[in-house]
């Protein structure tokens, strides 16, 4: 019997919710451009807006404190009303945002400009939800394959986001990236407009606490594994790619190198989406955590070598890789953490643990890459690897022989 066509086996694992994948990862490639502007500019605004230069990536560790503040609301208003209701506060908040720093770009002012840089986060915590949408609009056996599907659409954020900044960063003279803000609440606008075509299910029936008491469902060594794992990838990808693109500057390097940087940091982020799906299929999401969390402390390696554009670029661009393993495995496990009426409780508070500790490591970053230098900033992810590794041989080596819980 012939093969069926890519399309056809894409229609039958995904069944019913394929539109709704394939919509939500196109939203992603537009929505998801609006943190790869932060990320390639807001330490550079922050450096020429800020009082004293140890204040210069604040506005990116304000970024993620906006992502984690906004992450337990949201699942609330998830569980009550639907992800939908979400998905239009988070694209008004991105619209916001892009206005907002195009406004403290204008006037000059660091406050103002880390006001937008809140909002974003908090635009960027509803857009990495849309993984764990996609996931529930699948059969179980298509979950994962949904979830990293989604997170493919980020390779294109990466080149959107690059390219919106390269190409708009001069448009108004005297007035470094205020067009590139502009622009990027236009591109807030034209996500907001694909996704109020996307069909999702309602909440499902029954009060917003049903489900097992949070402090059960936290005592799971599979939930403990991966909130430890996937805080360990993110926090390890911020602290770094906050720092790099100040850190290019500091060492001479021009403004389109960071911006390049920046950008393919962001791809390589998200294009081995199109194959963790099988790969955590294949060996477990453990295995592809451990392997990601390892290629992490790769990218530190490289990034203690040298200082040349190509040694960031190559740091960025392995580090990305190691996320997109890292976090869609801990992302995979905490969807076999849960049940269905507990799905928005439980991955809203895995992303607020998350995001909140890396929200900490953010505000030292800047701290640390002025005082001790870049050489600091990535030796420093070794422990933390070497940490979390063992975290999940430890797992691994206790885990029983007893089904998972029914996901979502």
């Amino acid at each position: 019997m012939p093969p069926r066509p890519r399309s056809e086996f894409h229609m039958s694992i995904f069944g019913s919710g394929r539109a709704t994948v394939w919509q939500l990862s196109a939203a992603q490639a537009l929505a998801g451009s609006h943190a790869t502007v932060v990320f390639a500019t807001g330490a550079v605004v922050g450096r020429d807006l800020a009082p004293e230069a140890a204040l210069a990536t604040l506005p990116i560790s304000l970024f993620v404190v906006g992502m984690a503040a906004s992450t337990l609301p949201a699942g609330m208003i998830a569980t009550r009303y639907g992800r939908s209701r979400v998905f239009l506060i988070g694209n008004i908040l991105g619209v916001l945002s892009g206005l907002f720093a195009a406004l403290a770009l204008s006037i000059q002012s660091f406050l103002t400009f880390c006001l937008s840089t809140i909002l974003a986060g908090a635009y960027a915590a509803v857009v990495l939800t849309f993984r764990f949408a996609a996931a529930e609009c699948v059969p179980p056996v298509a979950k994962a394959r949904a979830l990293s599907t989604v997170l493919a659409g980020g390779v294109l954020a990466g080149i959107v986001g690059g390219q919106l900044v390269s190409l708009t960063m001069d448009w108004i003279p005297g007035r470094d990236f205020l067009g590139t803000y502009l622009a990027s609440s236009v591109v807030a606008l034209l996500a907001g407009l694909l996704l109020s075509r996307v069909t999702l299910d309602r909440p499902i029936a029954g009060p917003a606490t049903s489900g097992r008491p949070f402090r059960e469902i936290a005592r799971q060594p599979l939930f403990l594994t991966a909130v430890i794992s996937g805080l360990v990838t993110y926090l390890l990808m911020n602290f770094l790619m906050t720092s790099a693109p100040l850190a290019m500057r500091m060492h001479g390097l021009a403004q389109h190198h960071a911006n390049t940087a920046v950008q393919w940091h962001v791809v390589a982020m998200y294009a081995p989406s199109f194959i963790v799906g099988r790969l955590i299929t294949r060996f477990g999401a453990t295995i592809v955590t451990a392997a990601g969390l390892i290629i992490i402390a790769i990218a530190a390696a490289i990034g203690l070598v040298g200082m040349t554009s190509a040694h960031f670029l190559a740091t960025m661009i392995v580090l990305g890789v190691g996320w997109n393993f890292g976090f869609a495995g801990a992302s995979a496990m905490v969807l076999e953490t849960h049940r269905p009426e507990e799905r928005a409780r439980v991955q809203s508070a895995n992303d607020f643990i998350v995001f909140g500790a890396v929200a900490v490591g953010s505000f030292l970053s800047g701290g640390v890459l002025v005082r001790f230098g870049w050489e600091v900033v990535c030796a420093s992810a070794f422990p933390l690897v070497l940490a979390a590794v063992i975290v999940l041989i430890a797992f691994r080596q206790r885990r029983t022989a007893a089904p998972p819980l029914a996901s979502v």
